[in-house]
């Protein structure tokens, strides 16, 4: 099936592979499921860990404490982000991404969750999605394409500038946070190598630079990825969000992996 007939293809009809228009769809759920199942392990700790030691802040209604609620949230987002990789019914793969942005709604206020930034990513990813199938059979394949760009890195350039507001200090600026974090005796390869091959004092300042670096880019990236163009935006994107993580700490993926996702939407983008 061409990319001109699936805009004119019923609601509720199966879509045809090969179709970048869906192609592009299914990576944003591979990516997005994938990041939610990133740290499996730690939020089955989690989740244990509140059932034997309950806590009770008077901010969150009962359904918002309740464990129940945060793992069928949980995995309601998991299977449906899931499923929209193989699903090609419109009208369930619109379902799926109704099911997909409750369950990551509800983690982003639930008492369990609301503080990890993995759930605020993948909602902006559900987000997308849900915006994404609706307009299947409204938008012209590249004009949607070309729109679904604009608006991920659009996403990505906010998140971005978010975080780089955040190190906004002289704590970050100094490197100090980023020291006492990393570079300290945090277990992973690059600052495992860094400590056996430097002394405090130059750890302190590759500290330094290191978070210079970081404030730099995610704000540059944040006041100018949105105005690239889609590929060169999208190979940007990924290339950026995959080395935070390589750089800083694996587990990180769980929230940047969803980016990546939304950023590879630009390299479907047809070049003019």
């Amino acid at each position: 099936m061409s990319d001109t007939s699936l805009s004119n293809t019923p609601v509720d009809k199966e879509i045809t592979l090969p179709s970048k228009v869906i192609v592009a769809y299914r990576i944003v759920q591979a990516l997005l499921s994938l990041a939610l199942i990133w740290k499996w392990t730690y939020y089955v700790a989690s989740v244990r860990l509140y059932g034997e030691t309950p806590i009770f802040d008077s901010f969150f209604p009962d359904f918002f404490r309740s464990n129940t609620v945060l793992v069928v949230a949980f995995l309601a987002a998991v299977v449906a982000s899931g499923l929209g990789v193989v699903v090609g019914n419109r009208r369930t793969l619109i379902a799926l991404a109704l099911i997909s942005f409750a369950g990551l709604t509800i983690t982003c206020v639930h008492q369990g969750s609301y503080n990890d930034m993995t759930f605020v990513t993948a909602w902006w990813t559900a987000l997308w999605s849900l915006w994404y199938v609706t307009r299947l059979d409204c938008d012209e394949p590249e004009r949607l394409l070309s729109k679904g760009a604009f608006l991920s890195r659009a996403i990505i350039s906010v998140i971005l500038l978010g975080g780089a507001i955040g190190k906004w200090t002289s704590e970050y600026w100094s490197g100090e946070v980023f020291y006492d974090i990393y570079f300290v005796d945090r277990d992973y390869w690059v600052f495992n190598l860094i400590r056996q091959n430097f002394d405090a004092d130059v750890q302190r300042v590759l500290a330094t630079w290191y978070s210079r670096f970081v404030i730099a880019s995610e704000t540059m990236a944040g006041f100018t990825l949105w105005l690239l163009p889609p590929r060169i935006a999208a190979v940007a994107a990924m290339v950026m969000l995959t080395s935070i993580a390589l750089l800083s700490n694996f587990m990180l993926f769980s929230v940047l992996l969803s980016l990546v996702g939304l950023a590879s939407i630009g390299l479907f983008v047809s070049k003019k």
